[in-house]
């Protein structure tokens, strides 16, 4: 086709749209075709009419000469095939994007859930994103305190990082992510720092949970809550992180903000692209998922970042949960693959009633040896973080041993290592839900569980960094 034959082709297609066609050919669950329109393009959106003229949204999912598929946002009840129309709107998926949506609860959807109607938006944005070129991407730097010890002091969040944290069911990561989002903060930049939350497939007393916890601590202002439940029509889910996503690039490029997005549950988003994909009769991937998995995925993860020449940066916080707590299921699989580290729930602790239950082992940041240390944490930040590593790796060693001869036989250094790893555990990982320490209180803490061993133990520290902070 020539550069004259594809204009032409899309003057055609504007000058039909908004056209209504009536008489879909199927509707399977979200899923509505419709045979004999005019060529249609991928992503478009769509207006879908039933017999009661009630109007809802949809999206184009699929297009070809003979049928085009379509994807309703608000479910299918009520549709007929013979009465339910059609209208192709000639342009993507749009959100209305403001300052003033801080502060706002809405659905999956950008639309208001608070009851109140959402402010006049400034612009409309493609909720697809466009991407960020490789070369404009600025390596990112600055520590995001979270006022989580075992997080500030040993797996630290940086700006523009995708860290994503690796749950499971009944696990406490809802409480967390509420925590950070109360919490989190840029130090001595707290007035351009924001929140853009955004919940997929969540039980009611859940999002009441989140918003009653940001309201109850006044920092729902700065919070803008996207919240799709989950008797919402599951497809909703598949929009949230991507509306959520749109806002957050309109704060952090455009009105030079640094924007935390938390996204929790990311296992039920791909639950929902697994639906549709089986639906549509997909040949099924790794456990029934797509095969395009991946790339779905990555169009999410890399929609955060720094840009150089902009003063705003999108740090990503996703939380998903391990299906039986197999971390190498595709989910957290794939997402290890894309994102840069990762934090790690263990349900032994948090059987232990330790509170985050975050097993610093398997935990890593990728990015932390960049974001830490003289001049942006504290100059024994690096080397106080792989100590606490070193040790308390030993700490399981010990304990391994002391299971298999009994905790009798054990050498009095043994019994010094147990004694650190159960200071660590209850003292530094373990602090309460509405406690929010600076990172000075972390490293100082840090240094406390230190204190427990002998100071030959310490190899990986300084002479100078013992003799000023050991024991003190």
């Amino acid at each position: 086709m020539t550069d004259r034959d594809t204009l032409l082709a899309q003057t055609d297609r504007r000058l039909l749209s908004g056209r209504l066609y009536r008489g879909a050919s199927r509707i399977d669950g979200p899923l509505v075709y419709m045979r004999g329109t005019h060529p249609i393009g991928y992503g478009e959106l769509v207006e879908i009419q039933g017999s009661d003229g009630k109007r809802r949204a949809g999206q184009v999912l699929d297009t070809s000469d003979d049928v085009v598929c379509v994807q309703a946002f608000e479910g299918t009840d009520g549709l007929d095939l013979p009465d339910t129309g059609m209208r192709f709107m000639g342009e993507p998926l749009t959100l209305g994007v403001s300052e003033q949506m801080l502060g706002r609860v809405m659905n999956g959807l950008g639309q208001s859930r608070d009851g109140s109607a959402l402010p006049h938006s400034a612009e409309e944005r493609d909720v697809n994103g466009s991407a960020i070129n490789p070369t404009a991407r600025e390596y990112p730097r600055d520590f995001i305190q979270t006022g989580v010890s075992v997080i500030d002091g040993m797996t630290t969040l940086i700006q523009g990082q995708k860290l994503p944290i690796f749950s499971g069911n009944g696990l406490s990561h809802n409480q967390l992510a509420a925590q950070i989002a109360r919490q989190a903060k840029v130090r001595g930049n707290a007035s351009d720092f924001c929140i853009v939350f955004a919940a997929m497939g969540v039980k009611y007393d859940v999002a009441r949970f989140f918003i009653d916890s940001f309201e109850e601590t006044g920092v729902l202002d700065n919070v803008a809550l996207f919240l799709s439940l989950a008797d919402d029509p599951s497809i909703e889910r598949t929009i949230t992180p991507k509306t959520a996503l749109t806002l957050a690039e309109y704060l952090a490029f455009d009105k030079g903000k640094q924007v935390l997005v938390i996204m929790t549950d990311m296992t039920n988003y791909c639950e929902s692209l697994r639906e549709i994909s089986t639906m549509r009769g997909e040949i099924p991937s790794r456990k029934g998922y797509p095969g395009y998995l991946y790339s779905n995925l990555s169009e999410i993860y890399e929609r955060s970042g720094k840009i150089a020449g902009k003063n705003g940066s999108i740090t990503q916080l996703p939380i998903l949960t391990m299906p039986n707590d197999d971390i190498s299921h595709p989910v957290p699989d794939l997402t290890g693959y894309i994102t840069e580290g990762q934090i790690v729930f263990d349900r032994s602790m948090n059987s232990r009633g330790i509170y985050p239950p975050i097993n610093p082992l398997p935990s890593l940041s990728r990015l932390m040896k960049d974001g830490i240390g003289e001049g942006m944490t504290r100059s024994d930040h690096p080397h106080l973080s792989n100590q606490l590593f070193a040790s308390y790796s030993h700490v399981k060693e010990v304990q391994n041993l002391a299971s298999v001869i009994g905790e009798e036989e054990l050498t009095p250094l043994d019994h010094q290592y147990l004694e650190f790893g159960d200071f660590f555990e209850k003292k530094f990982i373990n602090q309460s839900f509405t406690e929010d320490r600076s990172i000075e209180e972390t490293l100082d803490l840090g240094w406390k569980a230190l204190s427990k061993l002998p100071s030959e133990e310490l190899q990986r520290l300084t002479d100078e960094e013992i003799e000023e902070h050991y024991g003190k």
